[in-house]
């Protein structure tokens, strides 16, 4: 069972970052971060899938996505204590917890940003600042 965590009035503004601390639920086969204006407007859909030991970011334009971007870099699996960092820039720039970085363009090109949806993780802290 995955637990859905959500904030609907996020105020996160161009140049701001996102920490997110959690722990991944043992029988998930993948986790998702969402950043976006909502549910069907995601500028960052991250979402790594442990069935397929790959990254996919994309974006979603009134539910239209985008062109997937793929990375190989899985660094974590179910179970795992995880840290998470997006800076939200010119592109989002996602920090894994080993370090390692995934880049995505911000191809709405919006400069603020009012949702994030997490699904898959046990939030235990996350910081906008």
């Amino acid at each position: 069972m995955s637990e859905k965590f959500e904030v609907t009035n996020l105020n996160m503004k161009l140049g701001m970052s996102l920490k997110i601390k959690g722990k991944i639920h043992e029988n998930v086969d993948r986790i998702t971060i969402n950043l976006g204006q909502g549910k069907d407007k995601l500028n960052l859909h991250f979402n790594p899938r442990f069935n397929e030991s790959t990254i996919v970011c994309n974006s979603c334009d009134g539910g239209r996505w985008g062109q997937e971007q793929r990375d190989n870099h899985m660094c974590f699996s179910p179970g795992a204590e995880v840290k998470f960092t997006v800076a939200f820039q010119n592109e989002f720039k996602v920090t894994l917890p080993d370090g390692h970085t995934v880049t995505f363009p911000n191809r709405l090109g919006h400069n603020h940003l009012q949702y994030l949806g997490m699904d898959g993780l046990h939030i235990t802290s996350f910081k906008l600042e």
